[in-house]
């Protein structure tokens, strides 16, 4: 397995990821195959997958939404997560990527779980708010970061009470912490981090596990 964390020694999370991660075998497959491709390192860790998991479980979560799929490993992972009447809501705007992810999701027997919607995740977003349907029990941002604080105040109104919203990347490779560090995304992620940490609305954590992930509890 690969380690992806520029915060804990490489030596210490390869022992981490050997010792505990129970990775499904198409989970397994899934990362290897993302591997080979120059932007692999979009794809969480398996450690990472794993917390994921262990959160869902313990908060019960059935309903879960997904700002950014990728390959797909994230929502692979959270749907073998979810009981069996678990549903996913999964929001990304390039086929090609996600074309993996189906055909995995497919071979896990979870493609049930999942609605794909492929569209601007604002647009999927704001479409999801409007119907004020059920809500979601769990969150995760691992999307384009300039948008960052939309997501995550979208996330704020379509999870429930007690329901875990997750960002991802937090940390950007320590960038957050240069104040020589200005761009974009930077900025964008700095801010957020900023704004989570004293938002009332909230419990808060930052958690240095891969690229860093912020936890928020809505309140």
């Amino acid at each position: 397995m690969t380690a992806k964390s520029n915060f804990i020694d490489r030596t210490v999370q390869e022992y981490i990821i050997e010792h505990t991660v129970r990775e499904h075998p198409v989970l397994a497959e899934l990362r290897i195959e993302t591997s080979q491709r120059s932007n692999a390192m979009m794809e969480i860790g398996p450690e990472q997958g794993a917390f994921m998991q262990l959160l869902a479980r313990a908060i019960g979560a059935r309903r879960y939404l997904e700002v950014g799929v990728f390959t797909g490993y994230s929502a692979l992972a959270m749907a073998l997560a979810l009981p069996a009447d678990g549903r996913i809501l999964a929001c990304d705007v390039n086929e090609e990527y996600t074309a993996v992810a189906r055909r995995y999701w497919d071979r896990a027997g979870v493609s049930e779980k999942i609605d794909l919607r492929i569209a601007p995740a604002v647009e999927t977003l704001a479409t999801t708010i409007a119907l004020n349907g059920e809500p979601f029990d769990m969150a995760f941002i691992d999307a384009d970061k300039a948008n960052v604080d939309n997501y995550y105040e979208a996330a704020l109104r379509l999870v429930r009470t007690g329901g875990l919203i997750l960002v991802d990347n937090v940390l950007w490779g320590g960038a957050v912490a240069d104040s020589s560090a200005n761009d974009p995304d930077t900025v964008a992620l700095r801010a957020l981090n900023a704004k989570a940490g004293r938002d009332e609305r909230v419990d808060v954590s930052l958690v240095p596990t891969c690229d860093g992930i912020l936890i928020a509890r809505k309140r």
